[in-house]
């Protein structure tokens, strides 16, 4: 049966919320970082998200500040999410987040099978095929992220990742697509970087 990619795609473009957003250059403007959430916010975000947080990060939540130098978890109309994030997609979180190299040769295979518009005679059906295409390619991208927050942006398109769901749970990853099309590990002393050994540094390296 052919996949309707361009249903899947207006699926999952749903889990994306816009109208919690707010302008990301307020939590570094304020004098202070939001106050620690409670465990009993912490406990009902977590049921509400259907996941657990990673242990650093929960206690960077319960001890810490409920921002700071990251995207906020507050809970407002929509529910709990991050506040000043748009990309996160919450129907994905509690999606295990895959590893680049798992869907390496899918992508090699999508991008070899791209319409162009001298094989086709006529222009509506390379349209159809075409947009056919973006739509899956749509599907895919949406799903490079899945069981990850956008913990933190930093403008031109360039974010860093927090996996909360999967094998990688608790690790920190640097999502570059804006120029070179991947997504990368943070890594310390060739080791992928937790959490806690993310949050206080102003950088590390994405290779």
């Amino acid at each position: 049966m052919k996949t309707d990619w361009a249903a899947e795609y207006r699926r999952l473009l749903q889990g994306h919320r816009h109208g919690a957003v707010g302008p990301t250059t307020e939590r570094y403007r304020a004098a202070e970082p939001p106050p620690p959430l409670t465990l009993a916010e912490v406990c009902e975000a977590e049921e509400e998200l259907g996941i657990t947080f990673p242990e650093d990060y929960r206690d960077h939540l319960l001890r810490r500040s409920a921002g700071g130098r990251i995207n906020r978890l507050r809970r407002d109309a929509a529910g709990w999410g991050w506040h000043g994030d748009s990309d996160t997609n919450y129907d994905l979180l509690r999606t295990d987040f895959p590893h680049p190299d798992s869907y390496r040769a899918y992508e090699d295979d999508l991008d070899d099978r791209e319409p162009l518009e001298e094989q086709f005679a006529d222009q509506d059906i390379f349209r159809r095929a075409w947009q056919d295409w973006d739509d899956e390619y749509g599907v895919h991208q949406e799903r490079k992220t899945a069981g990850a927050v956008y913990i933190q942006e930093h403008g031109c398109g360039f974010s860093t990742l927090l996996v909360v769901t999967g094998p990688h749970r608790g690790t920190m990853w640097f999502d570059g697509r804006a120029t070179c099309d991947q997504i990368l590990p943070l890594l310390l002393n060739g080791s992928p970087v937790s959490f806690a050994e993310w949050i206080d540094r102003d950088y590390l390296t994405p290779w």
